[in-house]
């Protein structure tokens, strides 16, 4: 049996709302995308997740996503309802990805927010 792919994701924003950056880690490859424009640490990371689902449909064959925003992959699931930017973020999102699973990790095992902690060491 073949193994799921694990494509990591996670979004931020400098400030709240600010400058966003996202960050997905496939097959051991980081990306990072800080062009995406202002907005809140929410918007950071559904555009992570729908840019993993980017990533996921371009690499192809059985991926997972995973990501530590339990808010956004619980809506992302269908589990909690969505409402206003979330609501079209979902549409968005589902228009990319279809069926793709999406799960919670905790923070210190995303090698996204990692890769993004990283590019700014305290």
């Amino acid at each position: 049996m073949r193994r799921r792919l694990k494509i990591f994701f996670d979004g931020g924003s400098r400030g709240n709302p600010g400058s966003i950056e996202v960050a997905v880690v496939a097959g051991g490859r980081a990306i990072v995308r800080t062009d995406l424009g202002e907005g809140s640490s929410a918007d950071a990371e559904w555009l992570a997740l729908i840019y993993a689902a980017e990533t996921a449909r371009e690499i192809g064959g059985e991926v997972v996503l995973l990501g530590d925003s339990a808010d956004v992959i619980a809506k992302a699931n269908g589990r909690v309802a969505c409402r206003g930017e979330a609501a079209a973020y979902r549409e968005r999102f589902l228009s990319v990805a279809g069926a793709l699973p999406v799960r919670h990790i905790g923070r210190t095992q995303n090698l996204a927010g990692i890769a993004l902690a990283r590019r700014h060491p305290r």
